[in-house]
């Protein structure tokens, strides 16, 4: 239901920017909110090359997300972009009685670390009167270490500072 609520949220914040003259911005700063949320950074290095950084908790543990990301106009409209790639993940989960796929014997205190890779899609809009940048995103991702899973849960609406040129 919450999940509804926050998709209807976005798709009307989205659909009334549409009337919003948009602008660029070098490095956005904000929250990411979804089934794992955090803080992110986005800092572009050309105008449609950017690095995402994002720290978020999951599991009782924390993940921090490198990506590397290709951005493009979206809609043939001002301030609409869509952007896609590629990175990984590092971070350590805490209770494992969670998955039952652990030995507990294996650790000490109960956590592990998690190892893996990242992909992202997704669409953002940047307001021209106001410095903030908001996006919606799939940020799917495959841990590698002590067990091999797939995350495709990874939705997540991004609010952010634009910090302009």
């Amino acid at each position: 239901m919450i999940k509804s609520k926050t998709l209807l949220i976005v798709a009307f914040l989205l659909l009334g920017a549409t009337f919003v003259q948009a602008q660029d911005y070098k490095t956005g700063l904000g929250v990411r909110l979804g089934p794992s949320s955090g803080v992110t950074v986005k800092h572009f290095m050309t105008p449609d090359i950017a690095l995402e950084g994002i720290l978020d908790t999951r599991s009782q543990g924390f993940l921090l997300t490198g990506l590397y990301e290709i951005q493009a106009p979206a809609f043939n409209e001002p301030g609409f972009s869509w952007f896609y790639g590629l990175g990984g993940h590092i971070g350590v989960w805490g209770d494992s009685g969670n998955y039952p796929w652990i030995d507990e014997d294996e650790f000490h205190d109960g956590s592990y670390l998690a190892l893996g890779v990242d992909g992202i899609i997704g669409i953002e809009y940047t307001f021209s009167e106001a410095p903030i940048n908001i996006g919606l995103n799939w940020k799917p991702a495959l841990n590698l270490y002590r067990s091999v899973d797939v995350w495709g849960d990874g939705v997540g609406l991004t609010l952010r500072y634009a910090f302009k040129n």
